[in-house]
């Protein structure tokens, strides 16, 4: 009798323990977001590429590896908009796969965990984005990657405590990332790729098979 009220006991903590955690922390990030995410950056990365391989932007390329293209360029209009839209499609894709997930667990997708996650991530984003834009008003344009790379990293350092304590190593292999794009100037679309790209596919397979299954 005593050894069944120390299990109903334990079990009752450990309940306690869970439903605080949930509250604490948004535990419902799937992985297939991640794999989406670095899937499309891949994809805008190519087209990126393919536009930098045509000869209306031999001048622009130049200009890129100079430091000096202007923030009017048609090259850099482009991009923002090829950004724009892989934003856009990965963060759809994203939202999609959480919300399945979040649905299957029997979790919701906005509550206390999820707003204080999403505000530690806006902060450090939008920070960037403005420090970004200043570097395309005054065209050194060889810096918008590696800072890029650098502020999402200290979002995702940001954001982690609120959310699964992984999304911290991958802040921190972005910042590291972004760092070592400045000593390599002109290589930006490829660190890009590698960040975005590559280092969110990674992230999404290990998370998938860390916490998915």
């Amino acid at each position: 009798m005593q050894s069944d009220n120390k299990d109903a006991s334990l079990e009752a903590l450990q309940e306690i323990r869970s439903i605080m955690d949930r509250s604490a922390r948004f535990i419902s990030l799937s992985g297939w977001s991640g794999i989406w995410a670095g899937s499309t950056a891949l994809v805008g990365s190519y087209f990126a590429y393919q536009w930098m391989q045509q000869p209306d932007y031999k001048y622009a390329r130049a200009a890129l590896s100079e430091g000096s293209l202007s923030y009017f360029s048609p090259f850099i209009v482009h991009i923002i908009l090829l950004a724009l839209s892989v934003f856009i499609i990965a963060f759809a894709g994203g939202y999609y796969f959480t919300y399945k997930k979040a649905h299957s667990q029997g979790h919701k997708l906005w509550n206390n965990a999820s707003r204080q996650m999403l505000l530690q991530l806006l902060f450090p984003l939008l920070s960037g984005g403005i420090f970004t834009m200043f570097f395309i008003y005054y065209g050194v344009a060889i810096f918008i990657a590696p800072a890029c790379l650098i502020f999402y990293g200290l979002a995702l350092i940001s954001a982690s405590r609120h959310t699964l304590a992984d999304i911290r190593y991958l802040g921190m292999l972005e910042v590291v990332l972004g760092f070592i794009n400045l000593f390599s100037p002109g290589h930006g679309l490829y660190f890009w790729a590698a960040g975005f790209g590559l280092l969110h596919i990674l992230y999404g397979v290990i998370m998938r098979n860390k916490y998915d299954k």
